[in-house]
This record gives C-alpha cells, structure tokens and sequence, in this order.
C-alpha cells in the first residue's frame, strides 16, 4: 500500500483573518488555541505524534494518577513518557488527596516529564467520581482550592504551568464552574478549560456552550478554554463567535481522524482550506498509526490488540463491507492489517458529510456515582478525608 501523507485540501467558506491570537501559557507560547484533550486508551503519544504532525497546539497525554505516579507504577511511568519532538510535553493529573497530588506533581517536575501540567476535575466515569473525584471534586470546595495551590506551589520553582480542566459540575443542582474557575484564577493557574456538560449529562444531549460564555465573563484574567461537540473547524469558529473563549479543547472529534487539527490550525489562522481525505490517505494514516503503535508498545500484538477500538472511527462514513470492518476489528499483526487495507476501494473520495460528525457513542444521561453523602455539605468531613487518603491507595486510574 502506497503511503500518502499529503492529503485533499479543499476550499470552504472563507474564514475571517486572525480569528485568535496565541495561547501564553506561562513560558509557552501555544500558536494556535487547539488542545487534544487526554483520552484514555486513545491520545497515547503514536496518536498525539499523528495530531501534531497535522497542526499545531497542545497535545496532552492520557490522564495518570498521582498515586501511581508517586508509587512508580511502571505503566503511569509509561503515560508520562513522550513522543521525541513534542513541545510542549504535556500530562494530565487526577488524584483526590492535595499531598498526593503536589508530590505527583512535584515528580513531574523535578524528573524532567513534562513542561505543562493538566489537573482533572472534569472525568464523569463512575471508578472515578464514586471516589469523589474528577467533576464531583469541585462540589468540596476547601478540598478543590488545596490540591489546585499544592499542585501550582509543587510545580512553581520548576516554571512549569498548571491548568484547570472540568465539568460544569455534578448535575443541575450542583453546578460548581464558576466558582471554581475563579478560585482556580486566584490559585495561580495559568489557564481553565470547560466541558460544558455536568457528570450526569455524560455525553449525551448536546454541550451547553452558554455555559462557557458565563465562565469567561467571570474569570477575566487568564485564558478560557471551551469543549464540547467540536466535530469540525466550523464548529470551533462558532463556539468561539459565541462564547468569547481563548481557544477550544477537542476530543471524541479528532478520533479517526487526526488531520481535524489542520483544519482547526488553517481556520484559526483565517483560511478556509480543509482536508478531505480519500480512502486511500485514510488508509496509509491507519497503517502508519500501528507502526508507530509497535515502536511504543515494543509488542506487536498488544500494539494491534489497541489499534482495534480506532478502525470504525477511521472509516466512518466510507464503503466499507461488514466482513472487511469486523476482520480490521480483529486484526492482530502489521502484516495481516496490511493486506486486509489493500483490499479496500483505495480510490473512495472523501465522502462528505456521512464521515463528520460525532465519533463513537453519545450515551445517555447517567445518574452519578458518588461517595456516600457526598453532596450533604460542600466541606469535607474527616471522615470522608479518610475516605480520600485510601482511594488514593488504588492505583488503577480511571
């Protein structure tokens, strides 16, 4: 199969000029406001290689917890180590107890891992907020202002910038964005990103960018970040024209398809070019996406074991039979997957709007797992401190 990095570059409604200025975070210059939001399993650095080869940004690794980070989980260890040329290095923090969180962050700092540090408090998967963390942190509020000042004291004397991501909190009832976007503010964070949907929303529904207007009306003197349903370049140019934000956070929307970060560089630089791939790009895309899988992996069946879950997303909208997907679905070495890719249509054109859209499944609202009597109070009792101190023990992740 012929490899083809040099896509179909088609012309779309004309962009306004300069439509965002750079990103300043801290040290770093970001020249265009694009982050890839840390996806478990997906934005490990072959995939975050593959996005910033397309545009520039800010790519970050997949979220690691600091309890394994200060317990030197060989695979945490792993989830901090970075593709050769990413500047700057960046990782994702998620932890629920504040000293555990500076000396995560600490080590980060001190061993040379990273050049940005992300705090995640916008995670709504149950393993994760039943331990009261990700977006049912904020809700405790003394509890969310330490570890945000331990993690911003722990990485200051190694002038490495912290920032915020969450949620607009766990449902409804209990919104916690705004305040804890101005208490992150004034903390000594360099910048706050919002998923603009709750822990209860999911994925599901559609994101509430109104809620990302409110958040940068309210925290005024560091960048604001917003996230949610940007399945193309146009709909990172209308959440901007309507929410006011610094820059934009993709994630489901660059699953199989890693060249939305040209898009997403040429329309905030005002060019209306767009990539529009035919099957035959996508496919040399897939196979050098597995190499590169292997080279991380160092195994070449765990590397194609992973490869699996981005197929779909690769070929959503081109014809591809039913046998063809599931036999790509099982695929388990180069040489298989090579053979099976050139028995494709490598002549499809891009197919249009049946390739955009969303990625993967939205879900449906969920009803939040949560510590027992978690949303009794905003302050934290010492038994739920002690509740904290042992889920930090489990280093699973989430």
């Amino acid at each position: 199969m012929r490899e083809n990095d040099l896509m179909t570059i088609a012309p779309t409604t004309r962009a306004p000029a300069a439509v965002l200025p750079p990103l300043q975070l801290g040290r770093w210059r970001i020249d265009t406001p694009v982050v890839l939001a840390p996806m478990a399993g997906v934005t490990n650095p072959p995939f975050r290689t593959l996005c910033r080869e397309h545009g520039a940004g800010l790519y970050v690794a997949e979220m690691v917890t600091s309890r394994a980070l200060v317990e030197r989980n060989p695979e945490a260890l792993r989830i901090v180590t970075h593709d050769e040329g990413a500047t700057p290095r960046s990782v994702q923090v998620y932890g629920v107890e504040p000293g555990t969180v500076a000396e995560a962050v600490r080590i980060i700092c001190a061993e040379d891992r990273a050049d940005h540090i992300d705090l995640n408090f916008g995670c709504p998967v149950p393993k994760v907020t039943r331990k009261g963390g990700g977006a049912a942190l904020p809700w405790k509020r003394e509890l969310f202002e330490r570890i945000v000042r331990g993690a911003v004291a722990a990485a200051a004397p190694y002038d490495v910038p912290v920032t915020v991501k969450m949620r607009m909190g766990i449902d409804d009832e209990h919104l916690t964005y705004l305040e804890a976007g101005l208490v992150a503010q004034d903390a000594g964070v360099a910048m706050v990103a919002l998923h603009a949907r709750t822990a209860a929303d999911y994925y599901s529904g559609e994101a509430r960018w109104e809620a990302i207007a409110r958040l940068k009306e309210t925290v005024t003197d560091i960048p604001v970040l917003g996230n949610g349903d940007i399945w193309s370049a146009e709909d990172a140019l209308r959440m901007v024209e309507q929410t006011g934000c610094d820059g934009v956070v993709v994630g489901r929307g660059c699953q199989g398809r890693p060249w939305l970060f040209a898009d997403l560089a040429a329309a905030f630089s005002g060019s209306g070019a767009r990539i529009r791939p035919g099957l035959r790009e996508v496919a040399a895309t897939i196979a050098r996406h597995a190499r590169l899988m292997v080279d991380y992996f160092g195994e070449e069946d765990r590397a194609l074991r992973e490869m699996r879950k981005h197929m779909a997303w690769y070929l959503k909208g081109y014809a591809v039979g039913g046998e063809l997907r599931r036999a790509l679905g099982l695929v388990s070495t180069l040489t298989e997957l090579d053979e099976l890719l050139a028995t494709l249509d490598l002549d499809q054109p891009y197919p249009g709007e049946p390739a955009e859209g969303p990625r993967g499944r939205a879900g449906s609202p969920k009803q939040p797992h949560l510590p027992y009597g978690w949303l009794d109070s905003r302050e934290l009792d010492e038994d739920f401190r002690a509740t904290l101190r042992e889920a930090e023990l489990d280093t699973s992740g989430g």
